[in-house]
C-alpha cells in the first residue's frame, strides 16, 4: 500500500478549508472548534490539510528555487518558449528581486503550511479526546511545522515565528538563531511522542527518525546558521537513525529503482518522503515534462509530449566521472536510442528546422537525424533573452536527468513518483561530513568508512583510501542530484558564490532570498533582507 492514511481524505479538504494562508493574515474558516471535528475521520481530515499543503509545492516551487539557483540545473528559453518574463534566467544569473515569482511562491507556500498547521493543532487540541492518538498527531503536526520553518529559515534567513492560531498580531522577523533554537526545541519536545514504526501505515508522515534526521541537518548547518559548531550533535542525531536498524542502503541494482513511479513504503532508504499521485487534488510531480526531450515521448511511452526545457550544466555533470557508478544511469546523454538500446531515436524535420541559422539553398529540404544530446548550453539566439534558439539543435542542448523516471501510466503530465526528503544515505554522509569537520567519531565509524559504505552500494570501483571535504561534496552531488539539497550543500561548502554556466554574480547576500513585496505590504513590521 503506497498511500498514507492522511492522504485518503484530501479530496474534500479544499472545500472544508477555504481561507487566506499568508502568515501575515491569520487563517480563519467557518469551521469552529466546537463544531468540527467529532470523529476519527474528522481528525484525520483536520491534520491532512497540512500534508496536502506540504505536497503542493515541494516538487515545483521549492524544487525550482533550490535547484535552478545552483550549478545542478538550468532552464533557458528556446525560441521564446519558457522565457516566462525572465523567470528562470533570474535563478541562473542570481538576479532575483522581491517581486520574483518562484521564491515568492515558496514564501506563500511555507506560510500556508505553518498557518494551516497552527489551525489544525488548535482544532484537534479543542476537540480530540485525550489519549495516545491525540498526543502523537499533535507531535506529528509540530514536527511538520518545524520542518517548514527549517525550509523557511534556510531560504529567507530571519523570519517571523507564528505558533498561535487566530491571532491577528503582526510580528517582526526573528533572528535566524532564534528560529534555529525554536526548530531544535520543537523537535526535541516532539520526538518522544512520534512513532518508531516504519511501515506502509506510517509512510509519508513524521516518525522519530524524521525528527532525528532534521536535527542532524540542522546541526550540520549550525555553523552557517548561527556561527556555532554543532557537529557532535549532528553525529548523535545520525546515530539515533543508524542504531534503529530500520533503514538500509539500496543496492546497486536498486538505486535507480528507488525513484521510479512505483516507489513507496518498501523503499529501504526513505526516512521521509512526499507521496505523489495524479489523482491528488494538490501537488504536481512534473519531472518528465521538464526533463525528457520532446523527441523521446515514444521511448518512454508517455501519453503527452514533454516540453524538455530543463537540463544540467557541464560543471555539474563532471561529477559523474566514474564509469562503474550506477548513478550514471539517471542521465540521458549523447546519442539516443529506444529502450532496446539498438534502435536510434530519430527526428525528421527541415534543414532550417534542424538549424535555424541554415544558410544553404534548400531551407525547407527534409532533414533526418539521430537525436544527440550535447553537454553544453549555448545562448545562440539571444543572450539577453536567455535563449538557445528555436530549432532541433537548441532543444537537444544539455544532458537530461531522469532520476524520477517518466511515468507512462499517468494520463496527465503528473507522475506517481514519490519524492524523498530524507534518505538513509544522507544520514551516513552527514555523519561523515560532521566527523571530517571536527566532530568526534563514534561506533568505530570514520568519515572514510561511512562514505565507502555508501559508495560500495553505488559503484564497483575501488574503495577510497583518502577523503576530503571536497570529495564528500562531490559525492553528495552524485548521490542527491535533483533531490533539492544542492543549494543547501553549495552554501555550506562555500561554493554558492562560484561561477557556472552564464552566472557571474558572486554576492554573498544572495544566500538568502528577499522578502516578497506583497509580504512587506501586508506586514509593516517586516523589513527587507540585506542587499535587496
Amino acid at each position: 500500500m503506497k498511500k498514507l492514511k492522511y492522504f485518503l481524505l484530501l479530496a474534500i479538504l479544499p472545500v472544508l478549508f477555504v481561507s487566506c494562508y499568508d502568515l501575515d493574515v491569520p487563517i480563519t474558516t467557518q469551521i469552529t472548534a466546537d463544531a468540527y471535528p467529532s470523529d476519527s475521520a474528522g481528525y484525520v481530515s483536520t491534520a491532512g490539510i497540512v500534508y496536502s499543503k506540504f505536497r503542493e509545492n515541494y516538487a515545483m516551487a521549492y524544487y525550482f528555487t533550490t535547484e535552478l539557483s545552483t550549478d545542478e540545473a538550468i532552464l533557458p528559453a528556446r525560441g521564446g518558449n519558457w522565457f516566462d518574463n525572465k523567470g528562470y534566467r533570474y535563478f541562473h544569473y542570481h538576479e532575483w528581486t522581491p517581486d520574483y515569482g518562484w521564491a515568492n511562491t515558496c514564501w506563500d507556500w511555507l506560510s500556508g503550511i505553518i498557518g494551516y498547521d497552527n489551525q489544525a493543532m488548535y482544532i484537534l487540541e479543542a476537540n480530540m479526546p485525550a489519549g495516545s492518538q491525540k498526543t502523537r498527531m499533535l507531535a506529528e503536526l509540530r514536527t511538520m511545522r518545524a520542518l517548514s520553518y527549517f525550509y523557511f529559515m534556510d531560504l529567507f534567513g530571519n523570519v517571523p515565528i507564528y505558533t498561535t492560531y487566530g491571532s491577528f498580531e503582526q510580528k517582526a522577523k526573528s533572528d535566524r538563531t532564534e528560529v534555529f533554537n525554536f526548530i531544535e526545541s520543537e523537535l526535541k519536545a516532539c520526538v518522544g511522542n512520534l512513532t518508531t514504526d516504519v511501515s506502509a501505515l506510517t509512510y509519508g508522515y513524521p516518525t522519530q527518525y524524521l525528527a532525528y534526521s532534521l536535527l542532524a541537518k540542522l546541526y550540520l548547518n549550525a555553523e552557517y546558521y548561527t556561527g556555532t559548531k554543532r557537529y557532535d550533535d549532528c553525529i548523535a542525531a545520525c546515530d539515533k537513525v543508524i542504531s534503529s536498524g530500520k533503514y538500509s542502503l539500496a543496492t546497486r541494482s536498486q538505486y535507480l529503482k528507488m525513484f521510479y513511479p512505483d516507489n513507496g513504503p518498501s523503499t529501504p532508504e526513505f526516512i521521509f518522503a512526499v507521496p505523489y499521485n495524479p489523482s491528488y487534488t494538490s501537488g504536481y510531480m512534473y519531472r518528465a515534462r521538464y526533463d525528457v526531450p520532446r523527441s523521446e515521448q515514444a521511448k518512454f511511452g508517455l501519453p503527452f509530449k514533454p516540453s524538455a526545457p530543463e537540463s544540467t550544466l557541464p560543471e555539474f555533470y563532471a561529477n559523474f566521472d566514474d564509469p562503474n557508478d550506477v548513478r550514471n544511469g539517471q542521465w540521458l546523454t549523447g546519442l539516443q536510442y529506444l529502450n532496446d538500446g539498438v534502435t536510434p531515436v530519430t527526428v525528421t524535420t527541415t534543414n532550417q528546422g534542424y538549424n535555424q541559422f541554415y544558410s544553404g539553398s534548400d531551407p525547407k529540404g527534409t532533414y533526418t537525424y539521430q537525436v544527440n544530446l550535447s553537454p553544453n548550453v549555448t545562448l545562440r539566439q539571444d543572450s539577453l533573452l536567455f535563449d538557445c534558439g528555436n530549432d532541433e539543435i537548441a532543444w537537444n542542448m544539455g544532458y537530461r536527468n531522469i532520476k524520477f523516471y517518466p511515468d507512462a501510466t499517468s494520463t496527465s503530465r503528473n507522475q506517481n513518483n514519490d519524492m524523498p526528503v530524507f534518505r538513509y544515505s544522507d544520514i551516513l554522509l552527514m555523519k561523515a561530513e560532521a566527523i571530517l569537520r571536527g566532530g568526534t567519531a563514534t561506533n568505530g565509524q570514520t568519515a572514510l568508512s561511512l562514505v565507502n559504505t555508501v559508495r560500495a552500494n553505488r559503484t564497483t570501483s575501488s574503495a577510497w583510501t583518502t577523503i576530503t571535504l571536497d570529495s564528500i561534496y562531490n559525492e553528495r552531488a552524485r548521490e542527491f542530484a535533483y533531490e533539492t539539497w544542492r543549494r543547501n550543500d553549495m552554501i555550506r561548502f562555500g561554493k554558492y558564490e562560484g561561477k557556472w554556466g552564464f552566472k557571474k554574480d558572486a554576492s554573498v547576500y544572495r544566500r538568502i532570498y528577499p522578502i516578497p513585496t506583497t509580504a512587506l505590504n501586508l506586514n509593516k513590521k517586516l523589513t527587507q533582507n540585506p542587499g535587496y
